[in-house]
């Protein structure tokens, strides 16, 4: 309409999802990500999950903790429900989900891979380890959510490089699967797993310190840009 607009310089945009009652997230979920950690590509989905105090702004702070030296950085498609459903059948999938949005799946991988018995949960829910946006695209809006460039660079350099057509649980089948352990609710948040270009499997490993930007682009989608404090 043309009303009610205020200008962007002037405005801080939140998460599009600030608090779902889940957050469901995905490892192991594509090609090149298993190939470049010498990983077996899985026979069924590897769930996990974060807590929605985890969830930040598009363009707000990811807080270093003191008690990770290895903190990482992993672009991810995030699909948001938009209709209540069990057991839901895989051809009937997509139209429980509302839209798609950028999301950085932020690790702490000492937590995720050697501490509180190899667990993922604490390693990947420090406050500020899931940065969300810029906005929610409409299922309709996105020809082909399985065929979309997906990239992260940190202070300018490209570390991930990829595309949403190397996943290997595509969205219909995650939320099927998903959907057979528990009631899939409007507004809960699937994140559909990160390609290959990760720091801790790089050689030597690199991770973020203080002061870095983090900028995850979904082709489609947007941009998010994260500095690390």
């Amino acid at each position: 309409s043309g009303r009610h607009r205020v200008p962007r310089a002037t405005t801080r945009l939140l998460a599009p999802v600030g608090d779902p009652e889940k957050v469901i997230c995905v490892g192991l979920n594509y090609h090149d990500h298993c190939q470049e950690q010498g990983a077996k590509v899985p026979k069924e989905p590897l769930i996990f999950s974060k807590f929605p105090s985890a969830i930040t702004g598009p363009f707000d702070d990811i807080v270093h903790p003191q008690d990770t030296s290895e903190l990482d950085w992993e672009v991810e498609l995030a699909a948001v429900i938009g209709k209540r459903g069990r057991h839901i059948e895989e051809a009937a999938a997509l139209e429980h989900v509302l839209g798609f949005t950028v999301a950085n799946d932020v690790s702490a991988r000492d937590w995720q891979m050697r501490r509180n018995g190899r667990q993922w949960l604490l390693g990947k829910t420090f406050d500020t380890f899931c940065p969300l946006g810029p906005a929610i695209v409409t299922r309709e809006a996105v020809p082909d959510v399985h065929n979309l460039w997906i990239r992260c660079s940190v202070n300018g350099q490209r570390m991930q490089d990829s595309s949403t057509s190397h996943l290997i649980f595509g969205v219909p089948a995650l939320v099927a699967w998903v959907s057979r352990f528990v009631t899939l609710v409007p507004g809960d948040v699937l994140l559909t797993g990160t390609p290959a270009g990760v720091g801790v499997f790089r050689k030597p490993p690199v991770f973020l310190k203080p002061g870095d930007e983090v900028r995850c682009e979904i082709e489609e989608l947007g941009t998010i840009c994260n500095r690390v404090v």
